[in-house]
């Protein structure tokens, strides 16, 4: 069973993907793993994901579908007795 994915998710890439840089427009190579926030629902399986550094400061934004991506939990869920 697929997890929704919500917006401000942190998710991750469950494969590499090629990005450029928000800024400097310089091509970029993210790799599985990466970490990044949904700041926008595209549709129920498109997001608009910003990928930041450790100080916040985002170095790309881009669409990705939610086969890209794996939501990250802190908390587990409970299961129902």
């Amino acid at each position: 069973m697929a997890e929704k994915i919500q917006l401000h998710d942190v998710v991750a890439l469950t494969e590499d993907v090629a990005a450029t840089h928000f800024l400097t427009h310089q091509p970029l190579q993210l790799r599985r793993g990466q970490v990044g926030t949904v700041v926008t629902l595209l549709d129920k399986n498109h997001f608009q994901v910003e990928f930041s550094d450790r100080d916040g400061r985002a170095y790309a934004i881009l669409p990705l579908n939610s086969s890209q991506l794996m939501a990250l939990r802190e908390q587990p869920e409970t299961i129902p007795a």
